[in-house]
């Protein structure tokens, strides 16, 4: 077999070692030198400076959890560099160590046996962590919301039943209210403000209940960590903001783009920028960018049946970020995506076609960013005027069935 890399090295990572090989090929003959390392950031570097001593000019690591990380940091723009995933890797049959698996790397990449993970560059790299970091704290905030309405449930206070966000400024003032030791229903209802005065009467009776210490207590704890939490949010969204209009890439071009498409608001826009980034000759096609966030329908086929067609493993914060915005964008009145989705609901279910649809939603986004252009919808009437004969002999059909005899004419 043809050898691409003469001289590579294969890394199996681990969070407290990292075992290297290093591949040589001279003549037809291998040869073979293995060394463990450390991961503190020292010892990382005395492993760079021993594969440089080697020769080695190109890599092949896991991408075992987040372990990979501190040392494509260090190695970036010293070493060619191919991040694989663990899952394409499966071993010989035989002993499993750390020594044979850093040898099967390297045996793979140096007959370019092995295919490279999408990695971005060191700029996207921290927008990717502000954005999920913002998506994880938005999260805890909803826990905490969900902790504080059970709490509310077991002190027989009904506030959700009245307001439509516990949680709002009417809310906080209730709760704090609450928390104060305030007892009156008259007294805390008053505290409502704008529309939710029209509903005192209503309010009085959801806030008549039986607080005790403890749990204003743990109301206090809870609403102190809702409102930290709100301050942390708003700190990462103005960062967000802030690192991609300094950026030199036209991440706030991508976002006017994205932000045409029904049920894609700027956060969202930004948080999947954030993820695949501007530039889309990353991914050959708009089929690559499905399967590599998880959003193509798998394909498993066997003696002419198809066994599933469950959707493959991928960036679950793009995957996560296209159902929403799907969910969004099946509700948008007159637009393609409605279409689609009641089309593909009667048929296959919802949540599936909320797949579907967000499958669209990225296959639209690949191309408005390859060709930057904004989206123009088919309309709602699309799968009607791509097939009108279809169309027209279902309808005919339908109203034959309630014995309403309809003549054709003209074309049809």
């Amino acid at each position: 077999m043809r050898v691409h890399y003469p001289c590579c090295a294969g890394i199996d990572v681990h969070k407290k070692r990292v075992t290297v090989c290093v591949r040589v090929t001279e003549a037809g003959k291998v040869q073979i030198q293995i060394r463990e390392f450390g991961t503190t950031t020292g010892e990382l570097l005395e492993l760079c400076d021993w594969l440089k001593e080697k020769g080695v000019g190109s890599l092949a690591m896991e991408s075992t959890g987040s372990y990979w990380k501190p040392l494509y940091n260090l190695m970036e723009g010293q070493f060619e560099i191919l991040l694989a995933n663990a899952h394409h890797m499966k071993t010989v049959p035989g002993r499993k160590t750390d020594t044979k698996d850093a040898e099967w790397i390297a045996e793979l990449y140096a007959h370019g046996l092995l295919k490279a993970s999408f990695v971005p560059d060191q700029e996207q790299r921290g927008m990717r962590e502000l954005t999920r970091t913002r998506t994880g704290l938005v999260g805890e905030r909803a826990r905490l919301a969900n902790r504080i309405q059970k709490l509310l449930e077991d002190a027989n206070i009904k506030l959700a039943s009245v307001a439509s966000n516990v949680l709002g400024t009417s809310g906080r003032l209730m709760l704090r209210s609450l928390i104060e030791g305030q007892d009156d229903p008259k007294v805390v209802s008053d505290l409502a403000k704008g529309l939710l005065r029209k509903k005192i009467p209503a309010l009085e009776q959801a806030l008549h209940g039986r607080i005790l210490p403890y749990h204003r207590i743990v109301l206090r704890e809870l609403l102190r960590q809702v409102e930290s939490l709100d301050e942390s949010i708003a700190n990462l969204d103005k960062a967000i903001n802030q690192a991609m209009e300094d950026s030199d890439r036209p991440f706030e071009t991508g976002v006017s783009l994205l932000t045409t498409i029904p049920g894609v608001a700027e956060l969202g826009a930004r948080s999947v920028l954030a993820e695949i980034g501007t530039n889309m000759d990353q991914f050959p096609s708009d089929r690559h960018i499905s399967s590599w966030a998880g959003i193509s329908p798998g394909n498993n086929e066997s003696g002419g049946k198809r066994l599933s067609g469950r959707t493959t493993q991928g960036n679950v914060w793009v995957k996560r970020c296209l159902v929403q915005m799907a969910n969004a964008a099946s509700r948008a009145k007159n637009s393609y995506f409605q279409a689609m989705y009641s089309r593909l609901a009667r048929r296959i279910g919802r949540k599936r076609a909320i797949i579907a649809v967000a499958h669209a939603i990225l296959v639209a986004m690949y191309h408005m960013l390859k060709n930057g252009v904004p989206y123009e919808d088919l309309g709602a009437d699309y799968f009607d005027r791509v097939n009108s004969e279809r169309t027209i002999k279902h309808l005919v059909q339908r109203l034959g069935k309630l014995g309403v005899d309809v003549p054709l004419q003209g074309g049809a």
